[in-house]
């Protein structure tokens, strides 16, 4: 496809225009997608202009779950735009489903667009991954209740129920989970399961019949999971506000690799987790990674662990701490009713030989934001301090 290249300003094109001819090429001519092609097609483009672009198209104006409309939330992995309520349900698949972040709090790189830009959007992806819905399975509306919401969603990414049984025949009979882990949902999108096609194709029909019959053995199981796990989701009911999580660094961490460690940092909250990137080889590892947590109506700690990534084996426990966000929800409620508009000391959190801080989490309210700096010596391991700031946001925000 020959594509003609050249100042969007001199050729009197806007930064939205460029940006959406930029990213509608990419979709079609995927050797386009590139630092260098962008740099020339869009000088002056940032990701969060062109992440608005996206926005405003008509498949992503509405949530690809609920249907509700402007959504705020992505999942970068899965490549659809969600509202908040299912936002909660997909960070409660875990980051190797869905990657959840946020199209105006969270800071976007090109790459994660050009990732987003490539799977397609709502209208794409749902036509994948809602190709054959059961009539009596309802897709959840923009009221349902977060056990509605919670079996659909898990039906539709994690077990993979509604995929067109012609174009991917193994998924007329859910993967077990060993399966499903090793292929992320983004690369089943692109790839379309194509592998297991051929496989399944060259099988003699008695091979093929004793794999139904196991994989049918396997939905039952699946089945019963989902049905447990959206029992346990049922306290969930509300959110009260989001918690941005940004993971600055580790000091003197724990050695898991003869000499040194390939660190990388799990953040739980209720169902939800999340996880910054490894960083190899450093035991004073610098992440400065933001992450996002909805909070639950009835608020649990923040579970913090450290990991060793491992290749060949299973990753290597470092270290793990608890931190009581409740200080910090309640004092974000409290300014959010107040008029107070200069900077102030709103509160702390003492540190204690019954905690794990290495001194008082002082909360803070900044320009107009809730923030909380904290100090955490892991426990359960022979040393390691992590470094976090916290901010609450109310869903007002």
């Amino acid at each position: 496809m020959a594509v003609r290249q050249g100042n969007s300003e001199g050729n009197g094109v806007s930064g939205s225009t460029g940006a959406c001819l930029f990213d509608l090429f990419c979709s079609e001519t995927p050797s386009l997608n590139s630092q260098s092609q962008r740099s020339q097609w869009l000088p002056h483009v940032t990701p969060q202009e062109r992440l608005d672009n996206l926005m405003r198209q008509a498949g992503n104006r509405f949530c690809a779950d609920c249907g509700s409309s402007d959504p705020k939330w992505a999942s970068s992995s899965l490549g659809v735009f969600i509202c908040i309520q299912c936002s909660g349900i997909h960070r409660s698949l875990g980051v190797h489903i869905s990657k959840v972040l946020s199209l105006k709090l969270d800071d976007w790189t090109d790459e994660q667009v050009d990732e987003l830009v490539k799977l397609g959007g709502n209208t794409v992806i749902n036509k994948r991954y809602e190709a054959c819905v059961p009539n009596n399975i309802k897709k959840p509306k923009p009221h349902s209740s977060i056990e509605e919401r919670a079996d659909y969603i898990r039906r539709k990414y994690e077990l993979l129920q509604f995929l067109d049984t012609e174009k991917n025949l193994q998924c007329s009979f859910p993967p077990s989970p060993q399966r499903y882990l090793t292929c992320s949902p983004s690369n089943a999108a692109s790839c379309g399961f194509q592998m297991d096609k051929r496989h399944y194709e060259k099988q003699t029909t008695k091979a093929r019949i004793g794999t139904a019959l196991r994989h049918s053995w396997g939905r039952k199981e699946s089945e019963h999971k989902i049905s447990k796990k959206s029992t346990s989701l049922a306290g969930m009911v509300q959110f009260v506000g989001l918690i941005k999580v940004n993971v600055v660094k580790g000091t003197n961490l724990a050695v898991r690799d003869v000499v040194t460690s390939d660190p990388y940092v799990m953040l739980s909250l209720g169902h939800q987790s999340v996880k910054t990137r490894v960083i190899k080889n450093n035991l004073n590892p610098v992440w400065n990674e933001s992450l996002m947590l909805s909070i639950p109506e009835h608020v649990p700690p923040l579970k913090v662990v450290v990991y060793d990534k491992d290749t060949f084996s299973t990753d290597d426990f470092m270290g793990e701490a608890e931190i009581d966000i409740q200080p910090l929800v309640t004092a974000a409620k409290a300014y959010e009713k107040s008029s107070i508009n200069e900077s102030m000391q709103l509160g702390k959190w003492v540190a204690s030989g019954e905690n794990t801080l290495v001194k008082d989490g002082i909360i803070t309210l900044e320009e107009g934001k809730v923030k909380q700096e904290i100090q955490l010596r892991l426990q359960k391991v022979e040393r390691g301090v992590l470094d976090i700031e916290l901010e609450c946001l109310p869903l007002t925000q």
